[in-house]
């Protein structure tokens, strides 16, 4: 697999698309468990055993796995008053520095988050009602961390090396 192999950047693509994907079947998930659970309770008084816990750490889940597909695609809230006053170079630059950063500060995060998922394993935590371990869940949230720290790292490779890389097919960068 060489830099200029299109089945390599097509095979990135279809996991970044899986990423997005699982992130999206996540949220559809969460949304279904907080409407089917809010008509058991309005209409029949009945709550689904361990919705609190479920919702919580699905939606921790999912957010995890959202991460890695807008970070990579540079779609997460930014502040680009000082960007916005640079030249093209400087604002490469800046961009290069700033996904250097964040790539740092999320394989930090990604670091932290194992240590919890061994510690909420070791520890036995359970879900309220139904007794399920938590660690399962954290596991599957890390597994979202470590994709978004992997495509991070994607990101800044291409933005150091390939810049055009990162461009859609069919896009052309605008001039503000």
């Amino acid at each position: 697999m060489t830099a200029g192999d299109p089945s390599a950047g097509g095979r990135l693509d279809r996991f970044i698309e899986a990423i997005e994907v699982t992130a999206a079947w996540f949220l559809a998930a969460v949304t279904a468990l907080t409407f089917v659970s809010v008509i058991l309770r309005y209409f029949f008084n009945w709550a689904i055993p361990d919705t609190y816990d479920f919702s919580r750490l699905l939606l921790a889940i999912l957010i995890f796995w959202g991460m890695a597909g807008a970070g990579y695609r540079g779609e997460h809230i930014t502040v680009d008053l000082l960007w916005g006053a640079l030249g093209p170079r400087m604002r490469r630059a800046m961009d290069l520095f700033s996904n250097a950063v964040t790539l740092f500060a999320m394989a930090m995060f990604a670091l932290m988050m194992w240590l919890k998922v061994l510690d909420t394993r070791e520890e036995h935590v359970l879900t309220f009602d139904l007794r399920q371990p938590v660690w399962i869940y954290y596991l599957v949230a890390w597994l979202g961390l470590a994709a978004s720290v992997l495509l991070l790292a994607v990101r800044v490779y291409r933005m150091a090396l390939r810049p055009e890389a990162l461009e859609p097919p069919g896009h052309s960068p605008s001039v503000e």
